[in-house]
């Protein structure tokens, strides 16, 4: 999808919302702005050039995307920059050019860096900037340090579904509702519980989780309700339970579908009397927390079959939350695979690019494991082939099996061109997605794959691939430069 086509929904779903494409370029050299400017509008940005350091009024946030910077504009430019996280905290920025030529920005100023780009400019270098500066207003602008990136790692996307759980966060945040989460294993349910527990009135008190399914029975009332000394064997001092750690804060009961009938009853009655006993003790404790709790079982189906009381589930479930499984969503697959390896590349470790043959073949992958199978076919692609570009052969035969009904690996190449997808049977239209596809994008990638298969075919030579796709030398030229599919000097126009 397109930087300025990315849309976010309000609280009406038939009603979308542009996200901003208005872009602030300060460039230096008229020649450098041109170049920029041309990159810019083929991205469907709508860039306002200065050859001096725009006015603050200018970086009024409504509407803009970032602000691209290219070449020395004086100490003033750096004045402004470094007074960005004051003037414009939310606005991420885009540097073109080495790292010697912005040595004056203070650290705040640098926080607010999202891309540096190389000289000369390439297309694909600058979409990504610009990919960055959208994800960064998908999800609610510039961390400011007030939540960690590490919560909001699950819920990276643009899709209409993410979306809808960012916006149910929002208002439940704000409340102390008990949040029932649902969802399939994998698909991010404690990272919502988290979030839920930072945008709230109690993120300065504690967040305890416990794993219901993973604390054998006759042991998970001391841990939830904690016990005094001597009250079983083995109890040699008085320990506190996960309620009283969690006091005036957030309690995350995950897995709440596998806990036992006895101790669904005792978690009821605290529930509902807002106390607690510790095992061995007949004294009430007062508890203030509130209860998230989440499983990735069917509860309808549990209270029918008897293994979960009805009672309990409309306590838990006052607010639910159902998360999409990742097949659902599979069009924010380039935008969490872009963040698990640049969390990789923080963490001082190998990363991996994806060619366009795999992304292909992972957009038909059911993912069972969900965003956490993701995370780990990711790790593993670092290990096995650090710093290199991932093609379709490359990847687990399980991850391949999925395109034996669309295009054979022969068929299917990393520049993102498979003959199936141009060319459909006759008879036969072209798959569409549920969620819809970016056309613009899609043609984009088309023409860029045709390009390189008749660059290919014609040994580098120009001419010749221009004859091959009908259209004038210095037209392809242009469209080679404009894609950044090689560099002008590395491919002969004759």
């Amino acid at each position: 999808m397109s930087v300025s086509e990315e849309i976010s929904r309000e609280h009406d779903p038939g009603a979308v919302r542009p996200l901003p494409c208005r872009v602030l370029l300060a460039a230096g050299q008229s020649d450098r702005a041109a170049r920029l400017e041309t990159v810019l509008e083929f991205l469907e940005c709508e860039p306002e050039s200065h050859r001096a350091p725009p006015d603050p009024e200018a970086l009024a946030t409504d509407g803009l995307l970032a602000m691209v910077v290219s070449g020395c504009l004086g100490e003033a430019l750096f004045e402004l920059l470094n007074n960005l996280p004051e003037l414009a905290p939310g606005v991420p920025v885009v540097l073109v050019g080495e790292e010697a030529e912005f040595p004056a920005l203070t650290k705040a100023a640098r926080a607010q860096v999202v891309r540096r780009v190389g000289l000369p400019v390439r297309y694909p270098e600058l979409a990504d900037a610009l990919r960055c500066a959208r994800h960064a207003a998908a999800n609610g602008g510039l961390d400011d340090g007030s939540r960690t990136v590490e919560l909001f790692r699950s819920l990276v996307g643009c899709s209409p579904a993410v979306q809808k759980i960012r916006r149910l966060m929002t208002q439940v945040a704000a409340t102390d509702a008990n949040v029932l989460i649902l969802g399939e294993t994998g698909t991010g349910k404690e990272v919502v519980a988290r979030n839920i527990h930072r945008a709230s009135s109690r993120k300065r008190r504690p967040f305890v989780a416990v794993n219901c399914g993973a604390i054998p029975a006759d042991l998970l009332e001391s841990e939830l309700f904690g016990h005094e000394k001597g009250a079983f064997t083995g109890a040699l001092t008085a320990r506190q339970g996960r309620f009283e750690m969690a006091e005036g804060g957030t309690l995350f009961l995950d897995e709440i579908g596998d806990m036992p009938l006895p101790m669904q009853v005792k978690l009821l009655r605290v529930l509902q009397e807002r106390t607690i006993e510790r095992v061995g003790s007949n004294r009430s404790i007062a508890c203030d927390v509130r209860i998230i709790a989440a499983t990735h079982r069917d509860l309808d189906t549990a209270i029918d079959d008897g293994t979960f009381r009805e009672d309990l589930y409309y306590r838990l479930n006052v607010f639910p939350i159902d998360m999409p499984p990742l097949r659902q969503r599979l069009g924010d697959l380039p935008l969490l695979i872009a963040e698990l390896t640049a969390r990789m590349e923080g963490e001082g470790r190998a990363t991996v690019r994806l060619g366009a043959s795999a992304l292909r073949a992972l957009s038909v992958y059911p993912w069972p494991g969900n965003v956490r199978e993701l995370a780990n076919l990711v790790e593993r692609l670092a290990i096995l082939h650090p710093g290199e570009t991932v093609s379709l052969e490359d990847l687990p035969p399980k991850f391949r099996a999925g395109l034996a009904d669309d295009a054979s690996s022969d068929d299917l190449s990393d520049d993102g061109f498979s003959p199936a997808m141009a060319q459909p049977a006759a008879g036969v239209e072209p798959h569409l997605p549920q969620d819809g596809i970016d056309l613009k994008e899609y043609l984009n990638d088309l023409e860029m794959g045709l390009i390189r298969r008749a660059l290919d075919e014609s040994d580098g030579v120009v001419a010749h691939a221009a004859k091959r796709l009908g259209m004038r030398r210095t037209t392809l030229v242009e469209k080679i430069r404009k894609f950044g599919i090689a560099r002008p000097e590395d491919v002969p126009e004759n």
